[in-house]
């Protein structure tokens, strides 16, 4: 049986302060962008579900804690998961903490229709640096990026270009690679130089501005494929005019 494709959606953002109302932000939005999507219910110790009756103002006191609790819609046949964890300033761009925010969803026809006015909602809503959302078997790809070898260095596939380790990035707004679809906050679109009229005419027809002024980018049409030589040539020139993005610029 051929395992189910999902969409891999993450971003990365200052990290949770005390009374931080940006978890409760990205969960609501993730919902709003889903027809249908109830994200009340907690995975527990083992995978146990359980459910929260009261799951907003549970999710403020674990933002208190510093946290976004793993949480899902509680359908094994359809699972969307959610979660957010900090990361060191040690293990960060420009040794600033950060907020991880990862989520899961099956890559069907309704996910992808919602992954834009998801990956919008919820890097808007945890006041995102930059974020993306991708399928994981191009997600794979893309890891191969930054992944160290025996070796030494990353030995991407497909001929992509390797691309710096996190804490190797001077700059939590330069992002740490391309995906699908792209969330850049303003302040990462400035970094990286976009978007340049004379040069992104391609890039724009499939971008869109946020409510506060970054932008959301889509690379291809359908979910990136890499297995389609027009995707993958995209992806790569893609990262040929932003040579900031996994800081391969010179500096």
């Amino acid at each position: 049986m051929t395992p189910r494709n999902h969409l891999v959606l993450a971003v990365y953002a200052p990290a949770l302060v005390a009374n931080d109302g940006r978890t409760l932000a990205v969960v609501r939005g993730m919902e709003q962008a889903l027809p249908g999507l109830r994200l009340k219910w907690e995975v527990g110790e083992g995978g146990r579900l359980i459910e929260l009756p009261q799951r907003d103002a549970w999710l403020v006191e674990a933002t208190t804690r510093g946290k976004l609790p793993l949480l899902c819609n509680g359908d094994e046949s359809y699972p969307v998961t959610v979660a957010g964890r900090g990361r060191s300033g040690r293990l960060s761009p420009g040794g600033q903490p950060q907020l991880h925010v990862h989520a899961e969803l099956p890559l069907d026809a309704s996910v992808i229709a919602a992954a834009g006015e998801m990956l919008e909602h919820v890097g808007e809503g945890a006041h995102a640096f930059w974020g993306h959302a991708t399928p994981d078997a191009a997600a794979l790809d893309i890891a191969y990026q930054t992944a160290p070898t025996l070796e030494g260095p990353p030995s991407p596939r497909r001929g992509l270009p390797a691309l710096k380790l996190f804490d190797h990035i001077r700059s939590p707004e330069i992002p740490f690679y391309l995906g699908w679809l792209n969330y850049w906050s303003a302040a990462a679109a400035k970094v990286i130089g976009f978007p340049d009229p004379a040069r992104d005419s391609e890039v724009l027809k499939r971008a869109r501005r946020t409510a506060s002024g970054g932008w959301v980018v889509q690379l291809t049409d359908a979910p990136l494929d890499l297995d389609n030589p027009t995707h993958l040539d995209t992806l790569k020139r893609t990262y040929e005019r932003f040579p900031e993005i996994g800081a391969r610029a010179a500096p």
